[in-house]
């Protein structure tokens, strides 16, 4: 009897291996301030990106990621929160003084609950989730394998990376200069060490019959803006485009306020030259980043574990550089609010486009049914995969907030934008005016849609917990 058993065990033991091996691998591959318009594939012919290109050219690409909101200037940090739990943003800000025990100790975690499915989960690079004394520990406790895990930014050394430049007589700033730190400290750029890691995690996993999830999130391209030299000289400033919907500044304070960080980037008011400047700087990056994302998709290929992987490349929100006077992503301009998102993988489509809106953090829902969990309550976000085989129920608005000083809601014709403190609406017809330069709230032709798209946030405030909803 004890031999049957025996026997019957090892079996099961079999099975349960061979089924676990069955399941696709995940990588998710997380970038940071980067805005919808800086992949060469997707429309920017400025930069240089080949190794997102080949994700783009690979697979599909939702044209329409949002991220939902921040509840204070380190927007980061809400849309982190928002992934590694599946709040959205006004459940997620009230539990995030909670994350240990409601999340971490009921193992609810993304990652942890990918775990549940038999994953090994690893992790790299920028976490910024919880309170400053217990990020390494959430990242560490959530994940099975952690390395390097960074701050919210690397902090250059003093103020040289601030309200420059000047004049094109100002040159005391080198995004290749190590000796400000920032992306250097440590030695080696900080993009470079998130490759490390991300080759030496998959040369581990491949070495394991179970399924992996990966996370590897750069620092990159937040600033501060470095790049080593030559791919700085990759991008001469003036050979690069102002913004057609750039300003000197920002009409309204409540978007422009210089004691935000990001906005003391660059002198008030901006000039052509600074953008320019800030741009170039910007794009060096990404195609620093990118030829990082470039070893870690090499070293998937050669693990021999890629055609059974499912990679997801996207980033926490993007960034203005110069986009209507604004320097940073505490607005609700596409420009700020809308990302790549990018997936590829087995029986996933190459080269597709779809326009139909998502939130960024429907990144989780994807990997848990991926995965074959099913997904919790809790979750507010949906698997973008009915979208790829067309049997998607289509978002018909996105919402947006930041703090209790702006509100967002848009569709996919316009968008309204709400300043409450101020008493302020802008209302923009996307399909016309797709860089948001013309306020068309006061154009009697509009009075209808101004209505609806009031209506729209209403509702969306009052569904999501809004603390500015109406009752």
């Amino acid at each position: 009897m004890k031999r049957i058993l025996t026997l019957a065990m090892s079996s099961w033991l079999a099975i349960s291996s061979a089924q676990a091996a069955e399941k696709p691998n995940i990588l998710f591959i997380f970038a940071d301030d980067m805005a919808v318009n800086t992949i060469r594939s997707l429309g920017n012919t400025e930069v240089k990106t080949p190794n997102l290109d080949r994700l783009v050219n690979g697979g599909t690409v939702f044209t329409h990621a949002y991220n939902s909101g921040a509840w204070h200037g380190a927007v980061c940090v809400a849309s982190r929160t928002m992934l590694q739990t599946g709040l959205q943003v006004w459940d997620a800000k009230n539990t995030e003084s909670k994350l240990d025990t409601e999340f971490l100790q009921k193992k609810r975690f993304w990652p942890q609950l990918l775990e549940k499915q038999g994953y090994e989960t690893w992790f790299a690079g920028k976490w910024h989730v919880g309170s400053s004394s217990g990020k390494d520990k959430l990242a560490k406790g959530a994940f099975n394998h952690t390395a390097n895990i960074r701050a919210g930014m690397p902090r250059p050394k003093g103020k040289s990376g601030y309200n420059r430049p000047k004049s094109k007589d100002d040159h005391g700033w080198k995004p290749w200069d190590k000796s400000n730190e920032g992306f250097w400290r440590g030695g080696k750029h900080w993009s470079e060490v998130l490759a490390d890691d991300g080759e030496e995690f998959i040369a581990q996993a491949a070495k394991s019959d179970k399924p992996f999830f990966m996370m590897l999130a750069f620092n990159a391209p937040h600033d501060p803006r470095q790049a080593p030299k030559e791919y700085c000289d990759m991008y001469p400033y003036d050979k690069i485009q102002v913004p057609e919907n750039f300003l000197p500044e920002y009409p309204h304070e409540i978007c422009s306020n210089r004691n935000l960080r990001d906005e003391r980037l660059a002198p008030f008011p901006r000039t052509p030259y600074a953008i320019q400047v800030h741009r170039s700087e910007y794009y060096a990056l990404i195609s620093h980043m990118d030829a990082q994302i470039g070893r870690i998709l090499d070293a998937l290929i050669k693990s021999g574990k890629a055609d059974n992987t499912y990679i997801i490349f996207t980033a926490d929100h993007g960034l203005a550089c110069g986009e209507h006077g604004l320097m940073g992503k505490q607005n609700m301009f596409d420009h700020s609010v809308r990302v790549p998102w990018v997936i590829v993988g087995p029986d996933i489509p190459k080269a597709k486009k779809i326009s139909s809106p998502i939130y960024l953090q429907d990144v989780m829902a994807t990997t848990l049914e991926i995965g074959g969990a099913e997904k919790p309550g809790h979750v507010r976000f949906e698997s973008v995969l009915p979208h790829i085989k067309g049997e998607g129920k289509v978002r018909e608005t996105i919402y947006g907030a930041y703090m209790d000083k702006q509100r967002m809601v848009t569709t996919q014709k316009h968008k309204l934008i709400r300043y409450p403190q101020i008493d302020v609406e802008l209302l923009f017809d996307l399909e016309k005016d797709p860089h948001e330069i013309s306020d068309v709230s006061k154009d009697p032709a509009y009075a209808a849609v101004l209505k609806d798209m009031q209506k729209r946030l209403a509702e969306q405030m009052k569904d999501l917990g809004d603390p500015l909803a109406k009752n």
